[in-house]
């Protein structure tokens, strides 16, 4: 019984081989041409995305939040309204399918970055990383914030600027203006990396010995040019200059006073509390806003060095999660684990990449070093990383490339 059943298996395997041999073959074939295709790394990034908010429902926010899962894009998200209602359901899927398309193109310059750093097969891995993991799709499909736009952004940047040491003329420099004031202008955060940005572009171009200097110029030009009709628009609401957002001195509120702990202390922002919300509205914004950042400074002066240890505190979260991040209890050792091992291993990437010189370790260096900076001093949330992960990405899968490249060389030598 047991030899027939074994024999009639077998012929069974046999017969459908051939036709799971060719659709082994149209795989195969598909995959030669999917792989490094953009059209294919987007579509298949954003068509899981879009599944992803309509089998989850994300599009139901929460009635109790006050509109908090609404965050910025201010005109974008009130033609929105025009159109679909406000706060309203249809409003969220299409500003969520927005989203999407920011985070499903961060595929493309993923892609470009990495392989003109590492290699090909980084840029592959890396890229449709990006597109399939579910743990990169959480911002995009669940709040209409700024973040997957400010990913796409900075990822773009950071490839122009390695392209910058290829590129000659006016045209490059007015770009790459134009880009770093959309990305001021949605993410200020991200401006912490201009001047390393800028120099390197500036240095890079200098060693080829073509002139900088004008280029440069005319990009930071460019740059004003973009950001002056939001400038203009602040004095004209507050009627003083704010550079782009007003709101710094509330933030390092949140982060620093009475019962600070490393975390945001939402319980004192006013759209969670009655009483500072009567505050903000009774100073206005300009006036609620500088007598937060006075409190805050003044908790700061008084005690330096608690301060100082609140920093800490407030870096290990940056890289290595919140505590009670997650809203199972039971899973946040576990989720903050898995935060901790990929900034480890970016940073082991990282490390590697410098020892090993590659093409724009440095730039990846100063990246890391200066954007998550100001959130040492403000509050750390998971959110506040998500811009940089495409970077940190790569220098993951570099390390893992790098490691599976090593084993058989030391195998050979063990031998």
């Amino acid at each position: 019984m047991n030899v027939a059943f074994v024999r009639s298996y077998w012929r069974m395997a046999h017969a459908a081989s051939p036709q799971n041999h060719k659709i082994g073959s149209i795989v195969q074939r598909w995959w030669a041409q999917a792989r490094t295709s953009f059209f294919w790394m987007f579509g298949i990034a954003f068509v899981l995305r879009l599944t992803l908010i309509i089998l989850g429902h994300t599009y139901k926010f929460k009635p109790y939040d006050n509109g908090f899962s609404f965050g910025l894009y201010p005109y974008l998200i009130g033609s929105v309204f025009r159109l679909a209602g406000v706060y309203t359901h249809g409003s969220a899927f299409i500003l969520l399918s927005i989203n999407s398309i920011f985070s499903a193109l961060t595929c493309i310059p993923i892609f470009l970055i990495a392989r003109k750093c590492f290699s090909e097969k980084v840029a592959v891995w890396t890229a449709w990383a990006w597109a399939l993991l579910p743990s990169v799709m959480y911002w995009c499909t669940r709040w209409v914030w700024e973040t997957s736009l400010a990913a796409l952004l900075l990822a773009l940047i950071f490839w122009l600027t390695l392209k910058m040491e290829e590129l000659e003329g006016i045209v490059p420099w007015i770009g790459f203006g134009v880009l770093w004031g959309v990305a001021g202008l949605t993410n200020t955060s991200l401006l912490a990396f201009l001047p390393a940005s800028g120099l390197w572009a500036v240095y890079k171009q200098r060693k080829r010995g073509v002139p900088a200097v004008a280029g440069a110029t005319l990009a930071g030009i460019f740059f004003c040019a973009t950001i002056a009709p939001w400038l203009v628009r602040n004095f004209e609401v507050f009627g003083r200059p704010v550079f782009i957002r007003s709101n710094f001195g509330a933030e390092l509120r949140l982060g620093n006073g009475p019962g600070a702990n490393g975390t945001w202390m939402s319980y004192v922002h006013p759209s969670q509390n009655v009483v500072e919300l009567r505050r903000y509205e009774h100073l206005g914004e300009i006036g609620y806003v500088a007598k937060r950042k006075r409190e805050a400074v003044e908790f700061i002066r008084q005690d330096v060095a608690r301060f100082a240890w609140l920093s800490v505190k407030r870096f290990i979260y940056y890289w290595g999660g919140l505590p009670r991040s997650s809203e199972i209890p039971a899973l946040a050792p576990f989720k903050n684990s898995l935060f901790l091992a990929s900034s480890v291993l970016a940073f082991w990437g990282l490390g590697r990449a410098l020892r090993k010189r590659q093409y724009g370790a440095w730039l990846f260096f100063w990246l890391i070093l200066s954007y998550p900076t100001i959130y040492y001093f403000v509050f750390p949330h998971p959110r506040y990383r998500h811009p940089i992960e495409p970077e940190l990405g790569i220098l993951i899968v570099y390390l893992i490339s790098e490691a599976k490249l090593g084993r058989p060389q030391a195998l050979q030598k063990a031998i």
